[in-house]
């Protein structure tokens, strides 16, 4: 297996708008060295956070360009490339590839409803046509489908598959994961709320949206239960949730992106069928944000 360190907080980016709401390279910069100077290991470019939806294939190669540039290896670079259509995840994944990223986020097929031999064909083919280390992403929630446990052990076999980001919520299952794969497959959460539950049984870290607001204490709760100051860690994790709930109040991530607008980095509006939080929502994030810094 290809040993590929992630980090242990991967902010997943919101992808920067302008006002007409196309894409602003320069507002992306400034949010890339934010999140930098504040508990970032790595990012995923262009997952369900940045709005891949709405994104054309070509405003995706362009970002991740500009994204790898910035960075300039100083935290990797994961591409989402993940798509239903087999064929055209591994041109993209090729794509992606050939302008510098350093991994991959591979979704499970969402609305063709694969199997779980399908699902092992799928990722199977992609892994065969890159070079890329891979990290699966489970979300049911999402894509209808959830890959099972053995699906994921018999994908971590495979050299260039080498993380998962499980947003499934089945502490069992990431548990039977870990025991069953190698040391140098990592499992992520998902889900920022779990983040330490999971660091529990023994996951890598979080591939988190709360870390573009509270990435030091993100980074430093996992700091904390790494070191065995586990009464700490869990007085922090106590602290982040009721933030975490506001930020997922609305479709994500209409509800970070205002956060980050409070906080004074321009990261623009969503696109739609994505709409901007109601003033009651705006006010109900406020008030979670100033409740956090008290």
């Amino acid at each position: 297996m290809i040993d590929m360190d992630f980090g242990k907080v991967i902010t997943a980016m919101v992808t920067p708008f302008n006002e007409d709401n196309q894409l602003d390279l320069f507002r992306t910069t400034e949010l890339i060295e934010y999140l930098l100077e504040n508990g970032t290991d790595g990012l995923v470019v262009a997952g369900t956070t940045g709005e891949s939806p709405t994104l054309t294939p070509e405003e995706k190669i362009q970002l991740f360009e500009h994204v790898v540039q910035t960075v300039d290896g100083r935290v990797p670079v994961i591409a989402g490339t993940g798509s239903n259509n087999t064929q055209e995840t591994i041109e993209f994944t090729k794509a992606a590839e050939a302008v510098g990223v350093d991994g991959t986020l591979l979704v499970t097929p969402y609305y063709n409803k694969p199997n779980q031999l399908g699902l092992l064909r799928h990722f199977e083919t992609i892994a065969q046509n890159t070079q890329l280390p891979i990290m699966l992403y489970n979300i049911p929630s999402r894509s209808v489908v959830k890959m099972d446990t053995d699906t994921v052990v018999q994908l971590a076999e495979i050299d260039n598959i080498v993380s998962i980001k499980d947003s499934t919520g089945d502490l069992d299952g990431v548990a039977a994961i870990i025991e069953a794969t190698d040391d140098n497959f990592s499992v992520y959460s998902g889900d920022d709320s779990l983040t330490l539950p999971l660091l529990s049984i023994g996951s890598k870290g979080v591939v988190s949206v709360a870390s573009h607001i509270i990435g030091n204490d993100m980074k430093k709760m996992v700091d904390l239960f790494n070191a065995g100051s586990i009464e700490e860690a869990a007085a922090l994790h106590r602290k982040i949730i009721p933030l975490v709930k506001a930020l997922f109040m609305a479709p994500s991530p209409a509800p970070v992106k205002a956060a980050l607008e409070r906080n004074n980095l321009q990261v623009g509006s969503v696109r739609l069928p994505l709409v901007p939080l109601t003033n009651e929502e705006q006010s109900l994030l406020h008030h979670a944000l100033n409740n956090y810094s008290k």
